[in-house]
């Protein structure tokens, strides 16, 4: 693991290039421009990172629409950790991270979020909705089944983005934030605005997702579909089979495909989202700044689209770090460096 920090303890202490226009106007709807991935960086195996397989028996909570199933480790008096996953990934891109954390006397929680794994819907007549603000609100229901008030949260791709607007819309709940990445918050109307050729590319997938075909494609191809994101989104990683299979168990969930497709949708403006969220999306249009203590991570070799550190830093308004993480890491930051994400939440917590 080699990491390269940026530091400030505030925002008007920082000297940052000033945001790209395309930046502002794209801001968090599609991860804003896509960040070249390192082509030098030498390859990352799977065996070299991961230790652990498996969380062992997993726990059920009812928390608002969902009952959630999620893994819990360490002790149950520790401050709380709450690791929140991407898609197409699921909680065993922590399966290294937590019980690090959880030697340092921490209490982990991963969900599983709407769509993967055993998370299921209370009731068959919710709307399997994939918006930002939906995923977001589960957290806090989350929070709240759970009886906790506060936690230090983590996140990557989806799960980042829930981190980030969790933390701008209740701060109260956040202790720190650590999100790869960075600000990954948007809105439909930011994702009417154009991107340039090579960066539209990198979205293939999203345009897929808006049609008919796309969706029927998903649903019958998800387990060869969400390798080929794998292996696009992380270039770099050389992870076997069974480390795959066992994240890919997850997208059988019921409504996997479902939420997949709302969410990529709805950021195209394609389809609205539900009414009881529209207060949260308008505050979130707004790109509000977070102000809690945040460190920032991205792996040298993301092939995912993903925005330039210095175009998100001042959103980010009070003690912040961005720290780069060298050596051929990619999209899947947690699970391909176990130890500098595990060491991000830990320095988090102590800004």
């Amino acid at each position: 693991m080699k990491v390269t920090l940026l530091k400030s303890e505030t925002a008007a202490g920082r000297r940052w290039l000033a945001p790209s226009i395309l930046a502002l106007a794209l801001f968090g709807a599609f991860g804003v421009t896509g960040v070249q991935a390192a082509t030098n960086a030498e390859p990352t195996a799977a065996a070299s990172a991961s230790s652990h397989t498996s969380f062992g028996a997993l726990k059920h909570v009812k928390a608002g629409l969902l009952n959630v199933e999620y893994a819990e480790v360490g002790p149950a008096d520790g401050p709380v950790v709450i690791l929140l996953h991407g898609w197409p990934y699921d909680i065993h891109s922590y399966v290294d991270v937590a019980p690090l954390l959880a030697e340092k006397g921490y209490r982990v929680l991963v969900p599983y979020a709407r769509g993967y794994g055993g998370t299921q819907f209370v009731s068959a007549k919710t709307l399997r909705n994939g918006q930002p603000a939906a995923l977001a609100s589960d957290v806090i229901d989350f929070m709240d089944a759970l009886k906790i008030k506060t936690a230090v949260i983590g996140g990557y791709d989806w799960g980042a983005r829930s981190a980030d607007i969790v933390a701008a819309l209740w701060p109260e709940r956040v202790k720190a934030l650590v999100a790869v990445s960075g600000y990954l918050i948007g809105s439909q109307e930011a994702g009417k605005n154009p991107l340039p050729p090579k960066a539209e590319l990198q979205w293939w997938y999203q345009y897929y997702f808006a049609t008919e075909r796309g969706r029927a494609g998903y649903e019958k191809y998800r387990h060869d579909f969400a390798k080929l994101i794998w292996q696009i989104a992380s270039p770099q990683w050389k992870f076997d089979d069974a480390t795959y299979d066992r994240s890919a168990a997850a997208l059988e969930n019921p409504d996997h495909v479902a939420i997949s497709i709302f969410n990529y949708r709805w950021r195209l403006n394609l389809i609205k989202g539900e009414a009881k969220y529209e207060a949260l999306e308008q505050r979130l249009a707004k790109f509000p700044a977070i102000t809690v203590p945040t460190i920032t991570m991205e792996g040298d070799a993301n092939g995912a689209p993903h925005p330039m550190p210095e175009d998100y830093a001042k959103r980010f308004t009070g003690k912040y770090e961005f720290r780069l993480i060298t050596g051929g890491i990619g999209h899947n930051l947690p699970q391909e460096d176990p130890q500098a994400f595990a060491k991000a939440i830990v320095d988090a917590d102590h800004l």
